[in-house]
């Protein structure tokens, strides 16, 4: 396969969207911009990825790093163009061989599809190749001087003349160069423009110039869109989740309101999954064939189980784990807990830092009380035990296999296999007491009015 070297240029300070967050590592389906157009690059084959990032962007070249690893980074120490960011890389394209391709980072909708409409062109025997769309409004976009398939110039919203800003075909954001072209004509590009800066789309007329093959190819309008302020923002994130809808109903999801349901970049769900409306999945999250979720629940770095039920109302935080047929239900909340094969959990609940066996059943109002305000401490429930209503353990606890809980208890040593744990105060009855205390608090209510 022929070698790829992906610069991604995200030096940009993103004023437009008004932030101390900068632009590229705002989210569309709970990954940072710049991350998708990384991972568009490494679905398109890329070898070698570089990022071309500011000098204040440490937190971009952190974010980016924790998802690939690998990238290589470079320091656009003065904002002098995108060619000049570009060139930023030169210690890995000074010695690259097959393509270099250069694509702008605010592109969250990219996909290596689109990557590979301009590699398919160098394959083919150009020696460059750009990546081109037809907006509906042109407007501000750079536009392309054409001769039939050959690409003779892209010129600069700013710098066309009233015809050149009647073309419809733009620049979109990838630019793919055979190395030893793009090697070539790297520091030949000159800032004779109105904004006097180095354009990278001035590599096209050199390469004309140098007798080199320039052609293009064409993306959905779509998949190109770039993000410069939040109104971009929210309908890059609309368009994602209309994607990933559609891609999970083809898939054998059942979605009853599929505009009220919000997945991630990376959520995976099995067919013959129904997802009631108003669901939202945050990163991690993987549910199993045959499970429902119910409706106004929030799922997040967890696991369902198959045939599990979760919600309506419910919240399962990372590394909540749910086996099969296990039951979460309305106004739970699950943390860094496995959920047993066919246990129940069903209503005003909140179980972190537990292992709750299979078939165990956990009544209303039952909390694992993991935090002591500096450490947390594991709860261990054992098969087939019986949690009573509105009771706390309070952790590190073990209730052994069968046993029963009492409602209302608090628990604070293990209970054995088996046995019956009551952790309440004794009641007492104070018979004809109840006037008494009424007519004290009227009095106390009484003196509070005066």
């Amino acid at each position: 396969m022929t070698e790829l070297l992906s610069i991604i240029l995200a030096a940009g300070e993103g004023t437009r969207m008004r932030s101390t967050t900068p632009k590229v590592l705002h989210q569309v389906g709970g990954m940072p911009i710049v991350g998708h157009v990384a991972r568009a690059a490494r679905e398109a084959g890329s070898t070698k990825i570089a990022l071309v990032t500011g000098p204040k962007h440490d937190a971009i070249r952190s974010a980016v790093s924790k998802m690939h690893p690998d990238i290589v980074h470079f320091e656009q120490g003065e904002a002098k163009g995108t060619a000049h960011a570009a060139s930023m890389a030169r210690d890995l394209f000074k010695e690259a061989t097959g393509y270099i391709a250069v694509v702008y980072g605010d592109h969250p909708l990219l996909r290596g599809e689109n990557f590979r409409v301009v590699l398919d062109r160098l394959d083919a025997g150009l020696d460059v190749a750009i990546l081109g769309f037809e907006p509906k409004d042109p407007t501000g976009y750079g536009r392309f001087i054409t001769d039939g398939d050959t690409l003779l110039a892209i010129r600069e919203h700013k710098d066309a003349t009233e015809a050149e800003r009647g073309i419809r075909l733009c620049n979109a954001c990838i630019l793919a160069f055979r190395a030893e072209v793009f090697r070539d004509l790297i520091d030949k590009v000159e800032t004779n423009n109105a904004q006097g800066e180095y354009y990278l789309g001035d590599l096209v007329g050199l390469a004309n110039s140098a007798g080199k093959r320039v052609g293009y190819g064409l993306a959905p309008e779509n998949d190109v869109m770039g993000v410069n302020d939040r109104s971009q923002l929210a309908r890059a994130e609309g368009l994602f989740q209309e994607v990933r809808r559609e891609d999970f109903m083809k898939a054998g999801v059942t979605l009853k309101d599929p505009a009220s349901v919000w997945f991630s970049y990376d959520t995976e769900i099995a067919q013959d999954v129904t997802i009631e409306p108003n669901v939202v999945f945050g990163p991690g999250v993987v549910v199993e064939e045959g499970a429902v979720i119910h409706a106004f629940s929030h799922l997040e770095g967890a696991h369902v189980g198959r045939n599990a039920s979760v919600g309506p109302f419910a919240r399962l935080r990372p590394d909540a784990n749910l086996a099969e047929g296990a039951k979460v239900g309305n106004f739970v909340e699950i943390k860094k807990a496995e959920i047993g094969q066919g246990a129940k959990v069903s209503h005003l609940t909140y179980i972190g830092d537990a292992s709750v066996g299979a078939n165990v059943n956990v009544g209303a109002g039952v909390i694992t009380v993991n935090y002591d305000g500096y450490n947390k401490y594991r709860t261990t429930i054992g098969d087939g035990a019986f949690v009573g209503s509105n009771s706390a353990l309070v952790a590190p606890v073990t209730v052994g296999a069968g046993a029963l809980v009492a409602s209302g208890s608090v628990i604070t040593q293990d209970v054995p296999a088996d046995a019956v744990a009551f952790g309440r105060a004794r009641q007492e009855n104070k018979l004809g007491h109840a006037p008494k205390v009424r007519e004290k608090a009227l009095a106390k209510k009484a003196a509070k009015g005066k």
